[in-house]
């Protein structure tokens, strides 16, 4: 596993054990079906970021066309919209 997905996978950790602090019975269930479904997003939406990174990469370095910039934008919004990531949390 590379450092940012540890990076993901330490955080979706940290956001799961925030959200079942409370909970009593079933906690490790309970805090992996947080986790799970936290480090799901997390990953999606860095692939859908890396879309935009990309296009700002390439902004940086030539001119680009208004298509393949809107391309770009597009397809990282149809990502996170397939997925059901859209917002940050």
């Amino acid at each position: 596993m590379n450092d940012r997905l540890k990076e993901l996978c330490e955080h979706a950790k940290v956001y799961a054990t925030e959200c079942t602090k409370h909970f009593t019975g079933d906690e490790p269930v309970v805090w992996m079906d947080y986790y799970t479904e936290k480090f799901a997003q997390l990953i999606v939406r860095e692939c859908a970021n890396h879309c935009d990174l990309l296009l700002d990469h390439k902004i940086s370095s030539f001119k680009i066309s208004s298509e393949w910039s809107r391309g770009t934008h597009d397809c990282s919004k149809a990502i996170k919209k397939h997925f059901g990531v859209e917002k940050l949390t």
